[in-house]
């Protein structure tokens, strides 16, 4: 009965001991388990010799075995000399990033950011999976330039906050326009910073960095496609790309670059025209296409390059609408009759010549009506006051081949071809026609 009982006793003895296996060894061992798809954070709740007992002032994490939360974590594994009287031993799930997504770091410790930066620089530390080498190697506290892509990571969580965001994706025929939040301030007189290369589309923003490169307004796009780009330091604009329809070409107008030599010679005086790349009017336009152009540092100038109806006439507009500000011409005869005409002028601006014309004007409205409208109103308004109505009704031939000549004398000095001038409807006054039908009834009646 005795031996039964004793058996009795060992068995709960064992049964106890399995159960409490873990308990038991972790007490007179010191022994932990880390599963698979855990890490261990450990805190160390004091020393028991050596110098280094305390942190020093301004950090929270131990590299060197002083007391307080250890930078160095437990890989899955099975480790002993973690007594629960000196080390608190925490189970963390891996940082996980899904596809299409890119986690950002903060660190709580680390060296001061430098004046005048605000994110901390990159340094060599496994993707942030080894803390101890972060500080080691003088990472930076604070928001940091360098992110994390998808996949699994062994994140010291107690050094490291992740906060996970999307990629950037740029549709189809839409052009990303990028501001920088970090780096050098923009050199003076020029609205954006110098064009960086090497970057990988800013999604190396460590390099774009320590390429000199400038916060504020990039010169450089960025095109069509997916990309990990770090919101902390890039701010991002879609918008479409410009294009340039058939029968036109674009006069770019830079407003960066170094002041480039002008091109035109001695001979055109009205605004200096410049190679690509400089500041100022460039002297080779852009064909008809898409093109990424960023509009905040230079701008496109559509010039049409085929032939050009322009129309004096209230009732009539063409598609370009060049035109909707032009009306009928209203003249006074030497005989002191006024009088209405339509008038139609057909202009060529060549593709050699459009930088000429946007340098000297702006853009195609202001030549229409700084060049074109006074020009061909002030002629027929003269040319109708050295004749009477009729003598102008019965020579228009003469007078539409004549303002052609005048036309094309005047639209050469400003770089554009006349090609034709046509006149239209002449509508004589009222009280003329009266005149004259009133004349004609005797006539008729004898």
């Amino acid at each position: 009965m005795e031996a039964l009982i004793l058996n009795y006793w060992w068995v709960v003895v064992a049964l106890i001991c399995a159960v409490l296996n873990k308990y038991i060894l972790r007490f007179f061992f010191g022994m932990v388990v880390v599963p698979e798809d855990r890490i261990g954070l450990v805190t160390k709740k004091f020393v028991l010799y050596g110098p280094g007992k305390e942190l020093p002032d301004g950090r929270i994490i131990a590299t060197k075995g002083e007391a307080g939360f250890q930078g160095k974590t437990l890989a899955p594994g099975l480790y002993f000399g973690m007594w629960f009287w000196q080390y608190n031993v925490t189970m963390e799930e891996f940082t996980i990033i899904p596809e299409g997504k890119i986690g950002l770091i903060l660190a709580k410790d680390g060296s001061e950011i430098p004046t005048g930066n605000i994110l901390g620089h990159k340094v060599e530390c496994d993707n942030f999976q080894d803390a101890v080498r972060f500080l080691e190697n003088g990472g930076q506290r604070g928001r940091q330039t360098s992110y994390i892509t998808s996949g699994s990571y062994r994140i010291n969580t107690m050094l490291f906050q992740v906060s996970v965001t999307d990629m950037v994706r740029i549709q189809e025929s839409m052009v990303g326009i990028v501001t920088t939040l970090d780096g050098l301030p923009i050199e003076r007189d020029q609205i954006a910073g110098k064009l960086i290369e090497g970057h990988n589309n800013f999604q190396d923003f460590d390099e774009f960095i320590n390429r000199g490169g400038n916060r504020g307004l990039q010169p450089q796009v960025v095109l069509a496609g997916s990309y990990n780009l770090n919101p902390w330091a890039i701010q991002l604009e879609q918008i479409p790309m410009t294009e340039i329809a058939i029968g036109y070409v674009g006069v770019v107008i830079s407003y960066i670059g170094n002041d480039g030599n002008d091109l035109t010679g001695a001979d055109f005086k009205h605004g200096n025209i410049v190679a690509k790349g400089s500041k100022g009017v460039w002297v080779e336009p852009l064909g008809p296409g898409k093109y990424p152009i960023n509009k905040y540092v230079m701008k496109v100038e559509p010039v049409p390059t085929t032939n050009l109806v322009l129309n004096w006439a209230s009732a009539r507009s063409e598609a370009h609408n060049l035109d909707k500000n032009l009306c009928t011409i209203t003249v006074r005869s030497k005989d002191g009759f006024p009088f209405n005409l339509d008038v139609s002028q057909i202009i060529h601006v060549p593709t050699t010549e459009a930088p000429k014309v946007i340098a000297r004007f702006g853009n195609m409205v202001n030549l229409v009506s700084q060049v074109l409208e006074p020009t061909i109103g002030n002629y027929f308004r003269n040319s109708a006051q050295d004749s009477d109505v009729i003598a102008f009704l019965s020579t228009r031939k003469e007078r539409q081949e004549s303002a052609k000549e005048h036309i094309r004398k005047v639209l050469d000095e400003y770089n554009v071809n006349a090609v034709d001038t046509l006149i239209g409807d002449i509508v004589p006054p009222e009280s003329l026609m009266k005149t004259l039908t009133d004349r004609k009834l005797p006539k008729s009646k004898r």
